[in-house]
């Protein structure tokens, strides 16, 4: 068995991953025992083979795997899992990161070596001037979308940390962002993985909670160690995006919070993007989709096609 897995999605953005890789290894020392598995999310194929062209004059840690379909974030990463080795721990990383410290990798082991009640954690994110971003925040809630998250902070700072402040010690927090999760395998395979049917948002957030719930482990911020996130790059903003974005969303809700939860946001979103459409056309494809309840039948994961071989 090995220490750690990592597994890298890639999708039309070969360029960005090689780069990924190419820091993890600069950063990694002998001390783990490591793997890279990509897995190549249907990309066109002149994208896939440059990177395979590049995985394959890598050392034989790293390896590459392609779907005929794209999965979207969870099922990508899914099926990343099913061809890692056998091993401690999943460090789940976006393509559009960067290492920026040695012992990465190790340090994270050792952090969720010293505690068992840690189910997953992320160093501390940048941006790409290595400035402070974000990395911890609160679970998907009815509360968190009407009221907003710095009202709660203010109100309940105890239950709801701070997300702009810098911290200089592991603090426990809902959820960590999904550009880069550390977790434990045995508990991530307990919980069942990420939940398929989100093709894009909120994973994060489910996977930590049912976490929480099946196993009572946390989440944790780990600011000794850090890296760059180029966010958004991997993901172009469209309206088609935000659309999926409140997919998701109210999905999740429905899920962990049940029906009348769910029918309560739904109706707060399809007054407020009725309004906002009167200002920004765009809104009303968004306001149409969120009159017919959002569905997952309306996900981009629906629209994919398989890939010839």
């Amino acid at each position: 068995m090995i220490d750690v897995s990592c597994i890298i999605i890639n999708y039309n953005t070969s360029q960005l991953t090689k780069e990924a890789i190419q820091s993890v290894m600069d950063f990694t020392q002998d001390d783990v025992n490591y793997e890279i598995v990509v897995l190549d999310n249907a990309s066109k194929y002149e994208d896939y083979i440059n990177l395979k062209d590049f995985v394959d004059q890598a050392p034989d840690f790293v390896n590459i795997h392609r779907s005929r379909i794209n999965t979207g974030f969870g099922g990508g990463n899914m099926l990343g899992v099913q061809k890692a080795q056998p091993c401690k721990y999943y460090a789940f990383i976006n393509n559009d990161i960067l290492f920026v410290q040695d012992n990465t990798l190790l340090d994270l082991f050792n952090f969720m070596e010293s505690n068992d009640s840690i189910g997953i954690c992320s160093p501390q994110m940048l941006d790409e001037n290595k400035n402070f971003r974000g990395t911890i925040d609160h679970f998907a809630t009815p509360a968190r979308q009407l009221l907003k998250r710095g009202f709660l902070e203010k109100i309940n700072p105890s239950k709801y940390p701070d997300r702009k402040k810098f911290y200089n010690e592991p603090i426990k927090a809902n959820y960590v962002q999904g550009s880069f999760m550390f977790t434990r395998a045995s508990s991530f395979e307990k919980v069942g993985g990420f939940d398929t049917n989100l093709f894009l948002y909120y994973e994060e957030s489910d996977l930590s909670m049912r976490f929480l719930k099946t196993l009572g482990q946390s989440s944790y911020l780990y600011p000794q160690q850090s890296y760059i996130h180029y966010k958004g790059g991997s993901t172009a903003k469209s309206i088609l995006i935000k659309i999926e974005q409140k997919i998701s969303l109210l999905y999740l809700i429905h899920k962990h919070h049940g029906l009348l939860a769910h029918r309560l946001l739904l109706v707060f979103y399809v007054l407020k993007y009725f309004f906002s459409s009167l200002v920004k056309s765009k809104n009303w494809k968004l306001w149409l989709v969120l009159l017919k309840g959002a569905p997952l039948s309306l996900s981009l994961k629906q629209q994919q096609v398989v890939l010839p071989k």
